[in-house]
């Protein structure tokens, strides 16, 4: 049987944060696996969720807590060559001017490419997405990349 990262990140939808003093243990471990910074989890943990699953895939990661670090791993894609299970995709933070992907250390988010809401609103499957795993949707205009992390089945 063959798994896609998506495949397995489905898994996790409907994973949350726990509010206040107590914390996620599974948001926890995916934190620690690339930093020692985090001691709770309400903090941005996207880029901790897809280093986690590429990692249980053993796949490539960018091994950071930085959104943007998304942007070093794998081989660029273009938008419409796009696939579900192959793709992560970075995208700009918030609705202001931020920096072009050129800048790594800027505010970002990142998640799995889950198809197009419409012409111009891409769907992602990620962590950190209203403090919890599941779908949603982004202006097109916020993408920095999209990253094609392997070419085959695993």
């Amino acid at each position: 049987m063959n798994i896609t990262l998506y495949d397995l990140a489905q898994r996790f939808v409907g994973m949350k944060e726990v509010p206040g003093q107590k914390d996620s243990p599974l948001i926890l471990a995916m934190l620690k696996l690339d930093g020692e910074w985090p001691e709770h989890d309400e903090v941005p943990w996207c880029s901790a969720f897809c280093n986690f699953v590429a990692w249980l895939l053993r796949l490539p990661r960018s091994k950071n807590l930085g959104a943007r670090s998304w942007l070093r791993v794998g081989k660029p894609v273009l938008d419409h060559e796009a696939r579900v299970g192959w793709d992560v995709v970075v995208l700009k933070r918030g609705d202001g001017q931020q920096p072009g992907p050129e800048v790594l250390d800027a505010p970002g988010h990142v998640g799995l490419f889950a198809g197009w809401e419409s012409s111009d609103r891409v769907l992602m499957l990620g962590g950190n997405q209203g403090d919890q795993v599941c779908v949603a949707g982004f202006d097109r205009k916020r993408i920095l990349g999209i990253r094609r992390l392997y070419d085959g089945p695993v």
